[in-house]
């Protein structure tokens, strides 16, 4: 279907924003609104995937001086 791997965070987001904005209309053919729906999942867990990466990232970088710290995105500073 789509090339996943290939896609940025930044592309997923507004592929899914698109679907999202078709979906909103409301004159989409039923057919049609369900692919959009599954596209739209798809779309969702690989930007979902791509932040938890990230945040795993960001994890190791800051525990690496020894610090065995979770760091989360929403954590307040």
């Amino acid at each position: 279907m789509m090339n996943e791997k290939k896609l940025t965070f930044e592309e997923a987001m507004t592929k899914l924003e698109q679907i999202v904005d078709k979906l909103e209309e409301g004159d989409v053919p039923l057919e049609e609104a369900i692919t959009f729906y599954k596209e739209g999942m798809e779309l969702s867990k690989i930007c979902h995937d791509k932040l938890k990466s990230v945040e795993e990232q960001l994890t190791q970088i800051i525990t690496e001086d020894g610090r065995k710290e979770n760091f989360s995105i929403d954590e307040e500073e």
